[in-house]
């Protein structure tokens, strides 16, 4: 079950850290202090999450391992939010560079 849920759990938290870190950028409107609130009420769950996962998870995952796919899932959900809500376009070096890093995240996740 850990194996399942503890890297959902990290997706989660990395969906939330995105959103918090580049979300804001869709609303012009707002200012600094509106987009550091919002941005900080959304950072506070993503860290309850975040800490309760690498907690649960140790022993089933190392930490470099849940390390490793908590900042792959942030890249990847930062992407995402860039080019879904933000409607940015990513380029075919972009594409190719997380390529590399699912390759390298991949690696972190193999024992051998």
């Amino acid at each position: 079950m850990k194996v399942v849920l503890v890297p959902l759990m990290l997706l989660t938290a990395g969906l939330l850290m995105s959103f918090a870190w580049i979300g804001h950028l869709k609303f012009k409107s707002w200012n600094f202090m509106t987009a550091l609130a919002v941005s900080w009420i959304m950072v506070l769950p993503e860290y309850i999450l975040n800490v309760s996962s690498v907690r649960w998870g140790r022993g089933t995952f190392s930490g470099a391992q849940m390390a490793a796919m908590h900042l792959g899932s942030g890249v990847l959900c930062v992407a995402l939010i860039a080019r879904l809500f933000l409607g940015e376009t990513l380029g075919w070096s972009q594409i190719a560079g997380f390529g590399l890093m699912g390759i390298a995240i991949a690696l972190i996740l193999i024992k051998f």
